[in-house]
């Protein structure tokens, strides 16, 4: 099978990602083996290319937002059939008996293990994961529109969960990239006004398509204080910034796996008056499902830019600047 290799981290600049042919991979016992059809490239994958998440493995098959078919069940499979829909999530995984798995938050399992980071993810034609771990898909949803909702989409909607945003609330969000664009989408449909905090004007353009209340740059004030927030940009210079622009009892959530350090907050400034600051950390199963009922109830529409397999290291490129209107997806079917 085909395959965009990375051997060792480096800047995407460099384009570390090597096409190569791999012999496909065997799923195990309680595991699926699946052609992909489609995989979303997500900045969790522009850290781990990178090196800004430490490096699991030797060499590594990147990408965790995978759409395909069942191509053969290893022993013990039983609930799900060959030629079947699924959707391969970044939750590879998790131990099932510490004490977080035991009190129903998987998301903290002391033992997790991640796709495209401790094993073999989608850059590629065919990927195996855990049967129990991926999501039953409807073969009417398009590989391409789905693939970012296996991420982008999940976790996203935990950080809409854990900003506590409710109906008529002003949401902030800043970063409008492949997560923030279903956010609004999920925000929208919950009552609440978003505004969007975003440095590339092609962002704001799409924000603006999908309903936010007003627009700025990342510094900008809005024209009232904020009920919730969400940051997705991995930039910790802007934790103060958001919280500065939170009313009184409001909540900023953290999306971001990988966040550079964020500066001194002033208490007084930043966190008085019962303001709060949180993080996101990966998800449950529960949260994937849930993610997954309301996109098709809403409906929710992804912006996707496509890319064939073999210009992987570009679509990681043109994620880190920003050149992306919604989510970039690989399809490994398509010749470059």
């Amino acid at each position: 099978m085909r395959a965009m290799l990375l051997r060792r981290p480096a800047p995407v600049e460099t384009k570390p990602l090597a096409l190569v042919d791999r012999k496909a991979p065997e799923p195990g016992a309680g595991e699926v083996l699946v052609r992909v059809e489609a995989c979303g490239v997500c900045r969790t994958d522009l850290h781990v290319v990178e090196g800004e998440l430490a490096p699991q493995r030797a060499e590594l098959v990147p990408g965790h937002q995978v759409v395909g078919r069942v191509e053969r069940r290893g022993p013990g499979v039983a609930s799900l059939a060959v030629g079947d829909r699924v959707g391969i999530a970044w939750l590879r995984s998790s131990c099932g008996r510490c004490r977080f798995c035991a009190r129903g938050d998987e998301n903290l399992c002391e033992w997790p293990r991640f796709t495209g980071w401790h094993a073999d993810g989608g850059y590629a034609e065919l990927a195996v994961a855990p049967a129990e771990f991926v999501y039953p898909l409807p073969a009417s949803l398009a590989a391409r529109d789905a693939a970012p909702l296996l991420c982008a989409g999940i976790i996203g909607y935990r950080a809409f969960v854990r900003s506590r945003a409710r109906a008529g609330q002003r949401l902030g969000l800043w970063g409008f990239g492949g997560s923030a664009h279903i956010v609004i989408q999920l925000a929208r449909h919950a009552g609440c006004e978003v505004y969007v905090f975003s440095r590339a004007a092609l962002h704001g353009e799409l924000a603006r398509e999908l309903g936010a209340a007003w627009v700025g740059g990342s510094h900008d004030a809005p024209p009232a204080l904020l009920d919730a927030a969400i940051l997705f940009a991995p930039a910790g210079e802007l934790v103060p910034v958001a919280l500065a622009r939170l009313d009184r009892g409001a909540t900023l959530a953290v999306a971001g796996i990988h966040l550079s350090e964020i500066p001194a907050l002033d208490y007084q400034e930043h966190l008085f008056q019962e303001r709060a600051l949180t993080s996101v950390t990966a998800n449950t199963r529960a949260d994937g499902r849930e993610l997954l009922r309301l996109a098709a109830a809403i409906p929710i529409r992804t912006h996707t830019a496509l890319y064939p397999l073999e210009e992987a290291n570009q679509a990681l490129i043109d994620l880190k600047c920003d050149r992306l209107r919604g989510a970039a997806v690989l399809e490994p079917g398509s010749p470059a």
